[in-house]
């Protein structure tokens, strides 16, 4: 018996090879942009089911981009996050509904107070992801309260992870990030656009 309860919390505590992978094979990834990461980062990552964000760049035509690059609004690149999600918890589909509350899909010049291209909302796809996605869209345009839907769904290109500093904002800037999500009226916008808090 003890030599029994002792393999289990090698496995459990240690972490056996083939128990890792497997576990790493049941987790997934997607990707949405929706203006400011640190945002879109810490909102996602109160997600049930949702296991890592990572604040990052993608979309755009230039490789290793940093956020000097982005923000001037010549690479092409988005601001987004990448969510590591366990589909045993939440599904794709459901990842989606969480997701279109928290942005105004119907401002493709920016997000809130902060404006231009690398701003917009996006959702960036697999070929797998692609018709949950455009069903997703469909759903939630009718749920618009204000404007029409303008969120495009685009293929997924390569990712690139944002600089240490950007990482984790909400919680290592605390003061700094309460100011500015406050003072962007991004909370305020997204009760118009949808009729409710997108806590609710």
């Amino acid at each position: 018996m003890r030599r029994l309860l002792l393999t289990l919390i090698l496995a459990l505590g240690l972490g056996l090879p083939g128990l890792a992978s497997a576990q790493a094979k049941r987790l997934e990834t997607a990707i949405f942009a929706g203006g400011c990461f640190w945002c879109m980062e810490h909102d996602m990552k109160a997600i049930p089911g949702v296991t890592a964000v990572m604040s990052g760049y993608t979309g755009g035509h230039l490789a290793n981009p940093t956020y000097r690059d982005v923000t001037s609004e010549t690479s092409g690149h988005y601001e987004a996050v990448r969510v590591t999600f366990d589909p045993s918890r939440i599904t794709y589909a459901q990842l989606l509904d969480r997701y279109w509350p928290l942005v105004d899909p119907t401002d493709n010049g920016g997000q809130f107070c902060d404006r231009g291209p690398s701003y917009r909302p996006a959702v960036f796809v697999t070929p797998a992801q692609r018709a949950a996605a455009e069903a997703s869209r469909a759903k939630w345009a009718k749920a618009l309260k204000s404007g029409k839907m303008a969120t495009p769904i685009l293929d997924a290109a390569r990712f690139y992870e944002a600089e240490e500093y950007h990482r984790n904002y909400s919680e290592t800037a605390k003061l700094n990030y309460n100011l500015y999500r406050r003072g962007c009226g991004r909370d305020a916008r997204l009760v118009r656009v949808w009729g409710r808090s997108p806590q609710a």
